[in-house]
């Protein structure tokens, strides 16, 4: 290993940065990540199910450098061994492209360069890729990417994506700066970030304020609401730069219960039909980066969930053989011959396993495209006595008051970087108190008066969802602005092991009202006023058994996946919550409805 290399960018500011070489003379193939967890640490997703103890990057670079790659880690911009300031996502393209020149100039480099990493390391490479950059030769971006940080990843329909506060709060206390600083570390671990992830933060009032570096951008991406230029630069919006992105053969790998599967799938469906490619879409139905277990929460998705041995001997060996072909030009088998490769959930006995999870099962697909072209949209109204069905509904009304100090709570989803306050998966909406201890005793989800639930009765045939649902809403609200959030749930009839059932969450959605119309100008709402809005939720496939339930559930609130709205006016920072009287009207020329992507 050449250590710590210290890599100009075009503002002086250098990064450092490690090579691995192989033996021989060279010049050879490159293949680069760019982290900002430290190029010589250890991710948690970088194992196999056969060795389930991570590997530190170190490692994973040798074992490519014995393969014939000349392999270089370096730390992003303001992180680790890296100078400069650290300002989330913004630097990476240009600091991308400056290391690509670098790498292009070293004596050992053959002009091919291959990208690889796991999310935030996909964010680079999306970044790095928008820019075109001579010597890019393959990409391999692993739940990440931003097609759009509006749009998933920092915000979610207006709302802003809380993650993003722990996240922060974490690695505020694994930087430099604080390992230095004795009186920082004090401050930041004084704070307590379940006291602080209800309110709304400021510069100087935060509990990140001893790092204001970290500050800094948390505040400014929390006030940004709307879909601004701020939210269309580089680092955050590769759609916008479709056109000019690097056609290189490359693979968006993402999962079910991850923040990025939608980014995963924009790129794809926005790239493939634009570039040579190839272009692939792999979707699982793992958490954030845990592509090696078979469960998700507390869902066994069954043996043959993991990558290992289904879309690759592995994940490690998965990545070499798709540079093997695609960098070195070897003449190996394509390693990702489909063009989508997903995972259907569903089909599992329904029982109890021996470690506690339910058995819900699955089996991996190839597909042509993405959406499937046979899909079927298939339309349920939402009917008054809680009914999910093709009937046309009588014409009704259905409320409930959402008060902004009592907010429905996040249990599961697809999340990423949560703990300790949320965690990412699929469990039973039933068992609030199993996740949530104290802080919510007891009460399940559909017993709430803000959660309203629509489901169909026991399906006689099995029905696939593949894809996302779409929910058409009239809406109206007491307050000028509120949420509405959708949820959809596999609803397992009862058993032995689940005397209940189970109601296992697969995917959500949410809008904020004002920015029903657009996301470039928010319009109040007229009080009373019946309004027209349309939530999509993240995409799932899953199969529903015969005797399991299709549920819809409605409410204005996923904390802390999400920002609560203070139903108040935005415009007036002074503004006190209040609690708002919503209503969802039903029938008739204003039919509540949702489209369901289904498979025949």
């Amino acid at each position: 290993m050449i250590a710590d290399i210290m890599v100009p960018m075009r503002d002086g500011v250098r990064l450092a940065t490690d090579v691995y070489l192989p033996a021989g003379d060279g010049p050879f193939p490159v293949l680069l990540e760019r982290t900002p967890y430290d190029k010589r640490g250890t991710n948690h997703g970088d194992f196999t199910r056969a060795a389930p103890e991570p590997r530190s990057k170190p490692e994973i670079a040798r074992w490519f450098a014995d393969a014939g790659y000349a392999f270089v880690l370096q730390d992003c911009r303001g992180r680790y061994g890296s100078e400069g300031a650290f300002t989330k996502y913004l630097s990476e393209g240009d600091d991308g492209v400056d290391t690509l020149a670098w790498l292009r100039d070293q004596p050992w480099c053959d002009g091919r360069i291959g990208t690889l990493g796991l999310s935030y390391g996909a964010h680079v490479q999306a970044a790095l890729a928008c820019l075109d950059p001579p010597g890019l030769a393959a990409m391999f971006l692993d739940s990440g990417g931003f097609s759009s940080a509006f749009h998933g990843g920092a915000r979610q329909g207006g709302a802003f994506e809380l993650k993003q506060l722990t996240w922060a709060r974490k690695h505020a206390l694994l930087a430099p700066e604080t390992e230095a600083d004795p009186s920082r570390r004090a401050a930041l671990e004084a704070e307590d970030i379940g006291d602080w992830i209800g309110r709304r933060w400021r510069i100087g009032h935060s509990p990140l304020a001893a790092a204001p570096e970290y500050e800094r951008y948390v505040v400014e991406q929390w006030d940004e609401d709307r879909f601004s230029p701020f939210w269309r630069r580089n680092g955050l919006y590769a759609r916008g730069s479709y056109d000019r992105f690097a056609d290189v053969p490359m693979v968006h790998l993402s999962s079910w219960y991850d923040p990025y599967s939608q980014t995963a799938i924009d790129n794809f469906t926005g790239l493939a039909p634009i570039k040579r490619g190839p272009v692939r879409l792999v979707l699982g139905p793992w958490t954030h980066g845990q592509r090696s277990v078979s469960h998700a929460g507390d869902v066994d998705f069954g043996p043959d969930a993991v990558l290992d041995g289904q879309v690759g001997a592995d994940y490690f060996a998965l990545r070499r053989a798709w540079f093997d072909r695609h960098l070195r030009g070897l003449d190996t088998p394509d390693p990702l011959s489909a063009p989508v490769r997903i995972f259907v959930m569903g089909g599992g006995s329904g029982r109890r396993t021996a470690e506690g999870r339910l058995d819900h099962g699955g089996h991996w697909r190839d597909e042509g495209e993405w959406p499937p072209a046979r899909t079927m949209p298939t339309r349920l109204e939402l009917h008054a006595d809680g009914r999910l069905d093709a009937e046309a509904a009588p014409e009704a009304t259905l409320s409930y008051d959402f008060d902004p100090s009592d907010p429905v709570p996040t249990i599961g989803g697809a999340i990423a970087s949560g703990a300790p306050l949320m965690f990412a998966g699929a469990y039973d909406q039933r068992e609030t108190a199993t996740l949530f201890g104290a802080r919510h005793p007891g009460r399940a989800l559909a017993d709430r008066d803000d959660v309203l639930v629509f489901e169909t009765a026991p399906l006689d045939a099995a029905v696939e969802v593949t894809g996302s649902v779409v929910a058409h809403l009239f809406v109206s609200s007491s307050a000028i602005d509120t949420d509405f959030t959708i949820k959809l749930v596999d609803v397992h009839p009862a058993s032995a092991d689940y005397p209940q059932g189970y109601a296992m969450n697969l995917a959500h959605g949410i809008l904020r009202a004002r920015f029903r119309n657009s996301f470039e100008h928010p319009e109040p709402m007229t009080p009373g006023e019946v309004h027209a809005i349309t939530i999509a939720s993240f995409p799932t496939s899953n199969l529903f058994l015969a005797g399991h339930r299709i549920r819809i559930e409605v409410s204005s609130s996923n904390f802390p996946h999400f920002d609560v709205n203070p139903n108040s006016d935005w415009r007036d920072a002074d503004a006190p919550p209040q609690v708002a009287r919503n209503t969802i009207h039903l029938g008739g020329a204003r039919a509540s409805h949702v489209v369901l992507p289904v498979i025949p």
